[in-house]
């Protein structure tokens, strides 16, 4: 089985952080977590420094190519940076390679 994962550290979260399944919002230092397996991409989120890891509210997104995947990693970045309670932001060929 094909996998893949990206990982970005040190991404503190806007006002309102952010909505996970397991804990509710979660504020402050977080790495986001990003693991592709040709059908879907799992995202979730920890406190930078942990190991305890939040699925991101919205998780798993159906996703058919590794770069679709990466495309939605970068976008689930910005949007934990937004804050305002964010989840997994809906699929947008705005954010989507061509």
């Amino acid at each position: 089985m094909v996998q893949t994962s990206w990982t970005t550290q040190g991404v503190f979260t806007g006002p309102g952080g952010v909505r996970t399944d397991e804990a509710g919002i979660v504020t402050g230092d977080l790495t986001v977590h990003t693991t592709w397996d040709a059908r879907q991409a799992v995202v979730q989120v920890q406190y930078t420094g942990t190991s305890l890891r939040y699925t991101l509210t919205g998780s798993p997104v159906p996703c058919s190519s590794q770069p679709e995947s990466r495309d939605l990693h970068q976008a689930v970045v910005e949007a934990v940076r937004a804050g305002g309670g964010a989840t997994v932001p809906r699929y947008d060929r705005q954010w989507a390679r061509p």
